[in-house]
């Protein structure tokens, strides 16, 4: 089979490398459509991840969906055929999580995710033609939604967390605060569960026009000068960029939430905060998702339209012209897709 491999910072290779065998337990996915994700694009530019660390070769791709071609012996309930989107978390260890976070599995102490280096052995991702997985892991696709759509599953759960981590956003105005893949999912998200009014702010016109296609219903283009608006209830901060902080704080209204969904620098960063104490504004974290992929899936079947943000598409062999292109927002690129098999 192919697989898109990091090997080291700057080396992103297709090589072709055997098929998996399915276990008792396992089932055979046959991969279909990937999309870049920005960690994948962050170990092929440093090798480093938020904290995890490149040390062995890696195979990149957590948003993925294909069809299942192989069951094991002692599977039950999974068809050979079934279309499915891939859940890319497993928890492993014997823990026992506080009882005031009971249920929220991404904040488990040790989680393996596809194509992450937080572990030794690295877990694997799916960005190959074929993949074993448990079967806990297949999240079946309806009729309507294509393995090109549901591949989007994962980072649109990632935006629904992010917005349930606001609360009710029903009749709120609410701020998403960068237009990647991730602030207009949460656009849509917020829209989907009754937001009156979604800004989107970015620094690109071409984002933003993405916003809006996916519902945004006031664009901010901070490159051209363009204020924040004043006073709204819920802010998501989707850039990941600390000096956008301080903007951002001051648009939340007094007891207002800001949600922080973009991944900050892993070092020490410099960002005004103090209107945080005196607007007494909380200031919430969000990684990854819980249980939000399934009500993803359900959003995408004819509720929640995400072609809009799948700009490129790529045949496999072609990744390194993928990354290239995902990494260059000159190019115009949101989600760019992978067609991996």
């Amino acid at each position: 089979m192919k697989a898109v491999v990091v090997k080291a910072a700057n080396d992103l290779q297709v090589l072709e490398m055997p098929d998996p065998v399915c276990g008792a337990q396992q089932v055979i996915v046959q991969m279909e459509w990937g999309g870049i994700c920005g960690s994948d694009l962050a170990y092929v530019h440093s090798g480093i991840s938020g904290t995890a660390v490149l040390q062995e070769p890696l195979i990149l791709g957590h948003e993925v969906a294909g069809v299942v071609i192989e069951v094991g012996s002692e599977v039950e309930n999974v068809e050979i055929g079934a279309r499915v989107a891939l859940f890319p978390a497993t928890c492993v260890g014997d823990y026992e999580m506080p009882a005031a976070i009971a249920g929220r599995h991404n904040l488990w102490p040790e989680v393996r995710y596809f194509g992450s280096a937080a572990f030794m052995p690295h877990e694997q991702g799916g960005f190959s033609t074929y993949r074993a997985v448990n079967p806990a892991q297949l999240r079946v696709l309806p009729a309507g939604v294509s393995t090109k759509v549901g591949a989007l599953a994962e980072p649109f759960a990632v935006a629904i967390h992010a917005v349930k981590r606001a609360g009710n956003v029903e009749n709120k105005r609410v701020l998403v605060n960068g237009a990647g893949p991730i602030g207009v999912l949460a656009v849509a998200a917020a829209k989907a569960f009754g937001a009156k009014t979604v800004y989107a702010a970015d620094l690109s016109q071409q984002a933003l026009e993405i916003a809006k296609q996916m519902g945004a219903d006031e664009l901010i283009n901070i490159s051209q000068g363009a204020s924040l608006p004043a006073d709204v209830e819920i802010s998501i901060e989707a850039s990941g960029a600390p000096k956008s902080l301080a903007g951002v704080i001051a648009a939340t209204q007094r007891g207002g939430v800001l949600v922080q969904v973009g991944n900050l620098p892993s070092g020490e960063v410099l960002a005004a905060l103090g209107n945080i104490v005196t607007r007494e504004i909380e200031y919430r974290g969000s990684y990854r998702f819980a249980d939000e992929m399934d009500l993803a899936i359900e959003l995408l079947d004819g509720k929640v339209d995400v072609t809009p943000l799948q700009t490129h598409e790529f045949s496999i062999t072609r990744a390194s012209e993928a990354f290239a292109v995902a990494a260059d927002r000159s190019t115009g690129s949101s989600k760019v897709m992978l067609q991996l098999s």
